[in-house]
């Protein structure tokens, strides 16, 4: 697979979801968690997605309870904290898992496709994020302390690269 709209993902509310649905899209594909100190980083994922949506951008929010137990909840209880608290209203998915033998066949390839520092692949904590093109072509890969506000001009220039080209 060369692109992330080959793969099938569980939306948040228990349905299938192709992410085919988001072709000709820039997409910001994160590992979320709710009880983590970069948690307040929703507010500015959803910042981005309310500035960009209507130039074809979508954050796709995954749940992830792998490091310190810090997405407990069910999916239903996730999407709650997350509207809630943070008035998120970008694509959320069922909790997955990012890193060992059950990582989801999505981050599997994200992780390939754009390795961390040193050419690894695992991911380290709650929050990386990778930007993907409106191709389905992961571009970057951005560290979980990196805020979603200093991506912000990453995503504008993927967003008038790719709008040239299309």
């Amino acid at each position: 697979m060369s692109s992330i709209f080959d793969f099938h993902c569980t939306a948040i509310n228990g349905m299938d979801k192709s992410l085919a649905d988001f072709k000709g899209q820039v997409l910001l594909v994160v590992n979320t968690a709710s009880k983590c100190g970069f948690t307040p980083q929703f507010k500015g994922l959803e910042d981005l997605y309310g500035k960009y949506k209507d130039q074809g951008f979508s954050v796709l929010g995954f749940p992830c309870n792998q490091f310190g137990g810090q997405d407990p909840g069910e999916d239903r209880e996730i999407a709650e904290f997350c509207t809630l608290n943070f008035g998120v209203t970008f694509p959320m998915f069922s909790k997955v898992e990012v890193n060992g033998d059950n990582a989801s066949p999505l981050f599997k390839h994200l992780k390939k496709a754009a390795p961390g520092v040193l050419g690894s692949e695992g991911i380290k904590w709650n929050f990386t994020k990778f930007l993907v093109d409106r191709n389905g072509v992961v571009r970057e890969r951005f560290a979980p302390a990196t805020s979603p506000e200093s991506v912000e001009k990453a995503i504008e220039a993927l967003l008038k690269e790719t709008a040239s080209a299309a």
